[in-house]
């Protein structure tokens, strides 16, 4: 008995709404005025495109964000290696340096 009830008012609200919604051109007005109807899907379509592209680039930006961070890490990480290194260069460069100026090795 819920389950009627509940269809008949969704049927009613159905009704309703069908009938409140108008399309914005009529099938006559379609047939006398094509470019006026046509004018206004590609409105329409344009309007999803841009919808559509800016969704889709919310997504790569959360994405590129992630992929950010992490290179940045990455990069940090090498900028220290290339520290140690250069580091450690400089100590054995200095102490080839000292023992050439002692005669130890040529």
């Amino acid at each position: 008995m819920a389950t009627r009830k509940a269809a008949e008012k969704s049927e009613s609200t159905v009704e309703t709404v069908v009938s409140k919604v108008k399309p914005p051109i009529t099938f006559k007005e379609f047939a006398k005025e094509p470019v006026k109807g046509l004018m206004f899907i590609c409105i329409v379509a344009v309007g999803y495109l841009y919808v559509d592209i800016k969704l889709s680039n919310s997504e790569d930006k959360k994405m590129m964000r992630t992929e950010i961070e992490s290179l940045k890490s990455d990069v940090s990480t090498l900028v220290e290696h290339v520290r140690r290194s250069d580091s450690a260069l400089s100590a054995a460069t200095s102490k080839i340096t000292v023992l050439q100026e002692l005669g130890k090795i040529k």
